[in-house]
């Protein structure tokens, strides 16, 4: 058989089958682009699940009617331009795929308006065929539409689950992203219904009343606010008190540079730091970031963005025990509430701690 070169359209839909697993996965990737679009609103529809209609219109900077075909162009982004950018990724978007795989299994559209533009453009991109820009109606900001998703690879559409299961998975990616940004209010419906409308916070009292309203009130009443710094890292947010801690793993949410992810160093840590003061079998509940130097830590590990690699394993782990286990040091399983804006205690200075290198993953 002959080598031969793929058409661009197989091309994006390979690309779409890394990328793009379900509905949530496209709410992902267009609220994110977004939030590096400096949005300061976002307001997300879904219709059937996420199936039959994903919108999300956005009060960002907007894109030039010029560049709205490369929006949706493989390999196009504005986000990276050398090898060092890839090095200090600060966006949570850079790869330039998204769009473009996303337009190759739907029916797509893309309207936007740049700042001080003075009008908007459309484009739309049917069985990979792009029709625009044309001239549109739309404040500043983006608006784009996704329809019929996989309508034109049912064997990806038969896998998706009933569509309340892909309403599930859409409104908690929504609660993860509006945790980490909520200087940016969220406005998410399903079928014409308002399911969350969130306001963004201006302080502290306002961050920790957007954690209660999306993780409940039991967890901001049984919660330590926590804030330290050493070695050019930062972590801060909330960690529950034992009064907290769950029969499941549910709440547990961990940003680095403002990006959720899953770590086996993050969670040995954490599960170190946590276990003389929980009861076998339960598990703490947390909204922690921590903040390092994006050279720091590899983003570009995964094709969803969702894991990382740190440079320094061992520096970021042990940080992160430290820091919990000092403040965790006065609890006890059973122990009553602590509120929220206590202070945490400061590291001490020789950071002791005799079983924090205990099988640690990466030794």
């Amino acid at each position: 058989m002959s080598i031969r070169a793929l058409p661009p359209s197989l091309i994006n839909q390979i690309a779409a089958g890394e990328v793009i697993e379900r509905p949530a996965s496209v709410v992902k990737e267009l609220v994110e682009n977004s939030l590096d679009a400096g949005a300061r609103r976002i307001d997300i529809e879904i219709e059937a699940g996420g199936i039959r209609l994903i919108r999300v219109r956005d009060d960002g900077a907007g894109i030039a009617a010029a560049d709205l075909p490369l929006a949706v162009a493989a390999h196009a982004t504005s986000k990276i331009a050398s090898f060092d950018d890839l090095l200090h990724v600060a966006t949570l978007g850079f790869r330039g795929e998204a769009l473009a795989s996303i337009a190759s299994v739907s029916r797509f559209a893309l309207t936007s308006r740049a700042r001080d533009a003075a009008q908007a453009a459309r484009i739309e991109v049917h069985a990979s065929r792009l029709e625009g820009p044309r001239p549109a109606q739309h404040p500043e900001g983006s608006s784009v539409e996704v329809r019929e998703l996989f309508h034109n690879v049912p064997a990806r559409r038969k896998f998706l689950r009933a569509e309340r299961t892909e309403f599930g998975h859409i409104d908690e990616l929504i609660k993860a992203l509006a945790l980490a940004h909520p200087e940016v209010a969220f406005a998410l419906t399903h079928d014409g219904r308002t399911v969350r409308t969130l306001r963004a916070a201006a302080d502290e009292d306002a961050r920790l009343a957007r954690v209660a309203a999306l993780l409940g009130d039991d967890f901001a009443a049984h919660c330590l606010r926590i804030g330290q710094d050493t070695a050019g890292m930062r972590l801060h947010g909330w960690v529950g008190l034992p009064a907290a801690a769950r029969a499941l793993a549910d709440r547990q949410y961990f940003y680095v540079n403002g990006r959720l992810v899953r770590d086996r160093v993050v969670t040995h840590a954490l599960r170190q730091a946590y276990s003389d003061v929980l009861f076998h079998g339960r598990h703490p509940a947390y909204v922690l970031f921590l903040d390092l130097d994006p050279a720091g830590v590899d983003v570009n590990v995964h094709p969803a963005k969702n894991e990382v690699r740190f440079r320094e394993q061992r520096l970021v782990h042990d940080f992160l025990f430290h820091a919990l286990h000092e403040a965790l040091a006065g609890t006890r399983a059973g122990q009553g509430a602590v509120h929220a804006r206590a202070a945490a205690q400061p590291l001490r200075a020789d950071w002791s701690a005799p079983d924090s290198h205990a099988a640690w993953p990466g030794a």
